[in-house]
């Protein structure tokens, strides 16, 4: 059952003509990627965006993809690469926040890709002794914290915050431009499979994809979407570390930049990015534990969790509890996001939701979002 839903997870993917978003969008109104295979016409054509067009595409290519999706499922399995759908649990819920996030990853490792405090580190190839220096106090300081920390797997300041979190006990997950099969660069690969051990290999591309040029910006989107915070060592000032912090910023994510010689090539990028009031000026832990609240955050956490209604299974039936354990979480939100963070699909979900508006749980606001009473 779960290789089957694979499948066909695999296969909506790689869909000619279906992007991300869409794939969302399908999948929301269908139930399911199998389901939207299976839909006829008349359904798919209800689902905004959707033209003839590309329900001739669907019907056209399904059979080629679903054979295609069989044996990469089938390679997974061999490789011990988990294939994580945006529906899944496991799929990084920082990640899914953002408006261009893959819709399935391929992980190799055993990190929790949710977990509490994320860290990106990224910089540039070049690194010097101060930048490598500075690189492994800054993950020697967040030991305490239980930072994970994620970065690209380059030479540089990537390779350097791998090792250093590897020596410190910490998680680390190297995000790749490459398929889960192939790690680049290869000189880096015995710091992968210790990695494998404690952390992990992430990336959106299948296998046998090789590290073209283009798909390293693609990469550091994922970088700095699925982490709380980056932080930026050394970056000259054309360089596709700028492009990370620049991603990042326009996440709303926090940025943080390592004040350099300013002799220095390579601390160019990172003095102009506090100077453009781009990124926060790291100088010590303090300044980190200071941007993201973690002084408060154990604190603030114990308020809520003992300020948070408990909601009582018996009062709700399974559907229910999906929508306001994800209200519960955000408080408000729009009802495709509704469909997708709880997965309840939308054809069920306004039944869903005038029932528990009935009950007082929630109320409607305009423009499709509902907010938790």
């Amino acid at each position: 059952m779960v290789e089957e839903q694979n499948i066909y997870e695999v296969a909506i993917t790689r869909m000619p003509g279906v992007g991300a978003q869409l794939t969302r969008l399908l999948v929301s109104y269908c139930g399911s990627p199998k389901a939207v295979f299976e839909a006829p016409p008349g359904k798919l054509l209800k689902i905004p965006g959707v033209g003839p067009k590309l329900i001739q595409n669907i019907r056209e290519n399904s059979r080629s993809t679903l054979v295609q999706a069989e044996e990469w499922v089938k390679r997974a399995d061999e490789l011990e690469v988990q294939l994580l759908f945006y529906t899944s649990p496991k799929f990084p819920n920082r990640l899914k926040q953002i408006p261009d996030a893959p819709t399935l990853l391929y992980f190799r490792g055993n990190a929790d890709l949710n977990q509490r405090r994320i860290v990106s580190m990224v910089g540039t190839r070049q690194i010097t002794t101060y930048g490598q220096t500075v690189t492994e106090r800054i993950i020697e300081d967040l030991k305490p914290f239980n930072v994970m920390i994620v970065s690209g797997l380059a030479y540089g300041v990537d390779v350097v915050a791998h090792r250093a979190a590897l020596q410190a006990g910490l998680p680390t997950i190297g995000v790749m431009a490459s398929g889960p099969d192939i790690v680049y660069p290869a000189v880096h690969r015995k710091y992968a499979e210790r990695m494998l051990l404690q952390g992990g290999l992430l990336t959106e591309n299948p296998f046998g994809t090789k590290p073209d040029a283009p798909r390293f910006p693609a990469r550091n989107r994922i970088i700095a979407g699925m982490s709380d915070c980056t932080i930026v060592v050394e970056a000259a000032m054309k360089s596709g570390t700028l492009i990370t912090a620049d991603i990042a910023h326009s996440y709303d994510k926090e940025v943080m930049a390592v004040p350099g010689n300013i002799n220095s090539p390579v601390s160019e990028g990172t003095n102009h990015l506090i100077k453009s009031l781009k990124a926060v000026a790291y100088t010590s832990v303090q300044d980190l534990v200071e941007l993201l609240n973690w002084d408060l955050e154990d604190e603030a956490a114990q308020k809520k969790k003992a300020s948070a209604p408990a909601f009582d299974p018996a009062e709700f039936n399974e559907d229910e509890m999906k929508v306001l354990q994800v209200l519960q979480q955000s408080r408000e939100e729009h009802m495709d996001n509704l469909s997708w963070k709880s997965q309840v699909p939308v054809s069920l979900l306004a039944s869903v939701l005038l029932g528990l508006e009935f009950k007082g749980m929630i109320k409607a606001l305009p423009g499709k979002r509902f907010i938790l009473l």
